[in-house]
């Protein structure tokens, strides 16, 4: 899960892999079985006498496209040379929603895995560069990629998301925050468990899990009141959306996003950019 916390343009190296573990430690108390990560890194030595082909398997959100994005690299860091293709899961004809493929029949899996798209040269170019800026401190380098075109059918999509994710200048908060007070304004929740589901189900191209938005939940707390029948927004949480209120008083995340921390940059919807926060000015 490499959409939050901290990353490197090496994509595998023991000192990552100590940055990873005690991120990962700190933020969701989850330990990293290092066996398995060895067991999968081991599946690509000698990749190109082994295999004649990679296929990637991944699904339109933030989630797996910054994973894709760590695995391109890595294949090339490998120096593997292999034709590379996508099957990536999202729109489906006759549904209005996007789909995981965990949603798919294996039919509809069969039909995206004869669909699968072959990677161009400046596609693989495109993902090295598109990591190293991941990697980097300066995000509003993502800007000019959100309308190029590549391959990465929903790339733009989770880029503009990506940069979404740091605190609006007026609330302090980011689009899946508001839109988690928003859910408990217009729904009838019952509780946070129910709050949650509600979260899973809208959350746009982030392709969040449950523990990643059980978190921002609980931050959230200070907005919200839990009563024994149904949750609701308190004074604060109103003030919030209607842009009369800063939640950066009462909101602390100290989360780094590759090589950002979150704190450091707001995002300017009048600018449609990054802007470096007042504490982090210098």
């Amino acid at each position: 899960m490499l959409c939050e916390g901290p990353t490197q343009f090496l994509v595998h190296s023991d000192e990552l892999i100590k940055a990873r573990r005690a991120f990962l430690g700190e933020f969701y108390n989850v330990d990293l079985d290092l066996a398995k990560v060895d067991f999968a890194l081991k599946q690509l030595d000698n990749a190109n006498e082994r295999y004649t082909e990679v296929v990637l398997w991944f699904e339109y959100d933030l989630f797996c496209h910054i994973n894709m994005l760590a695995v391109l690299n890595l294949l090339q860091q490998k120096k593997i040379n292999l034709p590379t293709y996508l099957v990536c899961s999202g729109r489906v004809q006759g549904y209005k929603e996007l789909k995981g493929l965990s949603e798919l029949s294996s039919g509809q899996l069969m039909k995206h895995y004869k669909n699968k798209t072959k990677l161009t040269a400046e596609d693989l170019e495109l993902a090295v560069t598109l990591w190293q800026i991941y990697c980097g401190v300066d995000h509003n380098l993502f800007k000019p990629y959100i309308v190029k075109s590549s391959s990465f059918e929903y790339m733009s999509n989770c880029l503009k998301a990506h940069l979404e994710r740091f605190p609006d200048v007026i609330t302090g908060l980011n689009v899946l925050e508001t839109n988690i007070l928003k859910l408990i304004k217009e729904n009838t929740i019952k509780s946070k468990h129910h709050l949650l589901g509600y979260a899973l189900n809208y959350q746009g191209f982030y392709g969040y899990g449950d523990i990643q938005l059980q978190r921002i939940i609980d931050n959230l707390s200070p907005f919200y009141s839990v009563n024994t029948d149904h949750v609701e927004l308190n004074r604060k949480g109103h003030e919030v959306l209607l842009g009369q209120y800063n939640a950066s008083k009462d909101y602390k995340d100290n989360r780094v996003f590759g090589g950002v921390k979150k704190v450091a940059f707001q995002f300017s919807k009048i600018e449609n950019k990054l802007i470096k926060s007042p504490l982090h000015v210098n």
